[in-house]
């Protein structure tokens, strides 16, 4: 079933700005919000966390090996 809603211009940039940094549709990041009460701020944050993990590891500052085994180990 297909459903039109309108929604503003701040929260369609947001949307759009989500669909530019993750792998997820436009639709799929509005079904999360809608089926699992997850706002578009908890979503910006995530995706935001995760550039950030992205980044650090790219950098080589994610994790040493000592931390990754211990983590692996339990």
């Amino acid at each position: 079933m297909k459903n039109n809603v309108e929604i503003s211009e701040d929260l369609n940039r947001r949307i759009e700005m989500l669909t530019s940094r993750s792998t997820l549709t436009r639709d799929q990041i509005i079904e999360d919000a809608l089926s699992h009460g997850r706002s578009l701020a908890w979503q910006e944050k995530w995706v935001a966390g995760v550039q950030a993990g992205i980044e650090a590891a790219d950098r080589g500052d994610f994790a040493n090996e000592e931390e990754i085994a211990t983590v692996l180990n339990n």
